[in-house]
């Protein structure tokens, strides 16, 4: 690999007539990919995926590099790449479609478990909107479930002897999820005590209505959402999003594997589903521990 990136700094230089400054720093941010590489016994730059990239500039992000140094990390990458197969020694520029570091997207924080117990347990049972409300918040949690999904789930989508609801995500795909326990026993509660009231239409086939019987919109979730985290005295700011992902980060850090949470999730790239991997760093401390000869 010294040798390629040799040839393609020689080529930047002589006939591309970048500056020596910013050959320097691609250069850099090559070497630094190179030895990235290296640690993970990869040879051969046929054999990079597209997930190497991406675990590397993950690294490099973890390692206090800034978006602009990330963002140069990866245009050094894809013009490298694009060199190799314009002179026929890759075989597929995998580098090439990937979006820039400037363009990630920050998480939103996820709850701990004792605050998820506390949102979960804030709306009044004692009313038919506390029961909805209970419910919906539970299978928000057991399943990961968008907010746009969670309010276009219908009673034909819930399956509660097998354990499982079918939801159509993004791109029209239908996937199916189970659900745990207690997210049946209380949407089996809402389903006989409430539902039954707040529906007006007996052709209404989505599962949470509103008091007015119509379908429970993403805004009306957003809102709900909002008033019980205040409720349950959570500091943070809580959205749909922040119960899909404590969904996934908690899934994790109990050792599911990660393809099992892209599937569940309904990313079509892993590379969406290892954001969640930061977040996952004591159970890989203690998986060292327990697991490693030397630790």
């Amino acid at each position: 690999m010294n040798a390629l990136i040799e040839q393609f700094l020689d080529y930047l230089a002589l006939e591309r007539g970048l500056s020596p400054h910013t050959g320097a720093a691609y250069a850099a941010d090559l070497a630094a990919l190179q030895r990235y590489l290296g640690r993970k016994r990869i040879s051969s730059l046929n054999a990079v995926r597209r997930k190497e990239i991406v675990d590397f500039l993950t690294a490099e992000k973890e390692r206090g590099l800034s978006v602009n140094s990330l963002s140069r990390r990866l245009v050094a990458i894809r013009m490298f790449f694009r060199y190799l197969q314009q002179e026929s020694l890759l075989d597929q520029n995998v580098a090439e479609i990937m979006d820039s570091p400037r363009t990630w997207r920050a998480l939103p924080g996820f709850l701990s478990v004792k605050e998820v117990d506390r949102l979960l347990g804030a709306p009044e049972e004692s009313t038919r909107l506390g029961l909805r409300d209970r419910a919906l918040l539970e299978l928000m949690y057991a399943t990961g479930l968008r907010v746009s999904e969670i309010s276009m789930l219908t009673l034909d989508d819930v399956h509660f002897d097998a354990g499982y609801l079918r939801c159509m995500g993004k791109g029209s795909k239908v996937r199916v999820v189970p659900f745990n326990e207690s997210a049946r026993e209380r949407l089996q509660t809402y389903l006989d005590q409430a539902r039954p009231t707040l529906q007006k239409d007996p052709a209404e086939r989505h599962m949470f209505l509103t008091r007015r019987g119509g379908a429970f919109s993403r805004k009306g979730i957003w809102k709900m959402i909002k008033q019980h985290a205040l409720r349950a005295r959570i500091s943070q700011s809580v959205s749909p999003h922040t119960l899909r992902h404590s969904f996934a980060s908690h899934m994790l850090a109990n050792g599911a594997p990660l393809r099992v949470i892209q599937e569940m999730l309904g990313h079509a790239d892993i590379a969406t589903t290892q954001i969640y991997t930061h977040v996952d760093q004591g159970r890989l401390r203690a998986v060292h521990a327990e697991f490693h000869p030397r630790a």
